[in-house]
């Protein structure tokens, strides 16, 4: 192990720099916050059946090894950058929701920057339909490399070679190196939405999406797994019809599982604390940094009295392609002023996303958290 892994190692377990415990945004903001609560709290029962059934349900991605030197720096203020990816891949139990094309794409992208202190944080969306340049990556498909070049929709870096190559895009873009990564699929999502009772929203209009399958009417829902999936999918029928007036229902419906997260005896009740520890940890992909139960222990520990108002969540500064109306284009100035201030751990300032498209998906208000 090279000084710099067994440093980053080092702060996983608690040397009160950089690797703190994450806030509580962060993992709720990406479902995965039951897996390490579940971990902090069923871990110290004394059962060890169930941390060994949760230990062995987790899956990893050794992305250290995978990118080598090949990064920005690991810049040591406190702070914390994770890369959470949602999979489309229509393979296997995925299947119904759409063809199998022979390989999974990253639906939804986010950057989660946990300040120092891990009270406030802050989420940016990249659209997955924004046009980089990719670099060039080891194939996911078992040895050699896959070129890079301009003009490559983003989404395609986690095609071709998997979550390394979707983490190395990121920091190429970004200037920011991921300290984790993480990764949930489209059934895993459900069963944990069912597990957790079901997360209420309000909807201010109809919503009837002929491909998510969502019909909803205007007013309060208590959405089941199924639903909360539809939502999170629906894209064609809110605002232009954009991935970024989806953008916008993802981040409304974070902010409603938040909500929801506080209102339910999770941790009253052991038998719901296991099925969610149970379905999270089936749920998840991390880094091999994350990849038991013991290291989810030690990144559970802000997770407690932290709510959405305490998430700033944007979306990556972005201009429509003129030459395809189905693409978007990064607004290079605005999307470094997003990147500089997460490095330098300060707020995004408002500027940096006014103007962008991604402000005007128009879906923004057509969801609301209780």
């Amino acid at each position: 192990m090279s000084e710099q892994q067994q440093t980053r190692s080092s702060r996983i377990r608690g040397t009160g720099r950089r690797r703190k415990e994450p806030s509580a945004r962060t993992k709720a903001a990406t479902v995965t916050a039951w897996a390490a609560a579940g971990a902090v709290l069923l871990g110290g029962t004394g059962l060890g059946y169930v941390y060994f059934k949760l230990n062995g349900n987790l899956k990893a991605v050794d992305i250290n090894t995978q990118l080598g030197g090949d990064r920005p720096d690991d810049v040591d203020n406190g702070s914390l950058d994770i890369l959470v990816l949602g999979s489309d891949s229509r393979s296997g139990d995925n299947a119904k929701y759409g063809e199998d094309e022979g390989g999974a794409r990253s639906d939804t992208a986010m950057v989660m920057h946990v300040y120092e202190g891990h009270k406030k944080a802050s989420l940016v969306s990249i659209p997955r339909d924004t046009l980089i340049t990719r670099p060039t990556c080891t194939s996911d498909t078992g040895g050699g490399t896959v070129p890079g070049g301009e003009q490559r929709m983003f989404n395609t870096a986690y095609q071709v070679g998997g979550p390394a190559c979707a983490v190395k895009t990121v920091e190429k873009m970004s200037g920011i190196r991921m300290d984790h990564y993480v990764e949930v699929d489209f059934t895993g999502f459900k069963k944990l939405v069912d597990d957790l009772g079901g997360v209420e929203i309000t909807t201010t209009r109809s919503i009837n999406d002929d491909k998510s399958h969502l019909d909803l009417k205007p007013g309060t829902h208590t959405l089941d797994g199924e639903k909360s999936l539809a939502l999170v999918r629906t894209r064609k029928s809110v605002g232009d019809g954009s991935d970024l007036g989806r953008i916008q229902l993802q981040q409304a419906f974070m902010k409603a599982l938040i909500n929801q997260v506080k209102d339910v005896g999770v941790f009253t009740s052991p038998k719901k604390l296991y099925d969610l520890a149970d379905s999270a940890t089936k749920t998840v992909t991390t880094d091999s940094d994350l990849a038991s139960v013991n290291d989810l222990v030690a990144f559970a520990g802000g997770l407690k009295g932290i709510g959405p108002g305490d998430m700033k969540m944007v979306t990556l500064p972005v201009r429509y392609d003129p030459a395809d109306p189905n693409r978007v284009l990064p607004l290079q100035r605005q999307s470094k002023r997003v990147w500089d201030a997460l490095r330098q751990d300060k707020p995004v300032p408002a500027s940096a996303t006014k103007g962008s498209a991604g402000d005007r998906g128009g879906a923004g208000k057509v969801v609301q958290s209780q």
